[in-house]
């Protein structure tokens, strides 16, 4: 497997996570920008696909923590993941980008703080 097959979990769970967190982080981050205006609350339209995007969040990081938390016997010899630096730097991507979900998915619960 290469090096862009091997990211495309991780990201594909990013671009979720930030799917599943647009309905209540987007027009937060626009009124602290300084964007306002009506048009802002029909952000929330997508707030009846919410559940969709949390599963695709939890399959796509759990394929990834499966990938990258499997144990060295299992990969083929040259393969990124048979390489302990590279794996070392894969571990610490995977999870900043799963706090990073995990704050955008459960943004709803949280924001009502700064609200």
């Amino acid at each position: 497997m290469n090096q862009k097959e091997s990211n495309l979990p991780v990201i594909g769970g990013i671009i979720a996570a930030i799917g599943a967190g647009v309905c209540c982080v987007g027009p937060l981050v626009l009124l602290l920008l300084g964007v306002s205006g009506s048009w802002i609350g029909n952000l929330t339209a997508f707030e009846p696909y919410r559940p969709v995007f949390i599963l695709f969040v939890v399959v796509l990081f759990s394929y990834s923590g499966w990938k990258i938390y499997r144990p060295v016997e299992e990969c083929e010899p040259g393969t990124a993941c048979a390489v302990p630096a590279k794996q070392q730097r894969r571990k610490v991507i995977f999870w900043l980008s799963a706090i990073t979900a995990i704050t955008l998915v459960t943004s709803n619960y949280w924001i009502l703080i700064f609200a």
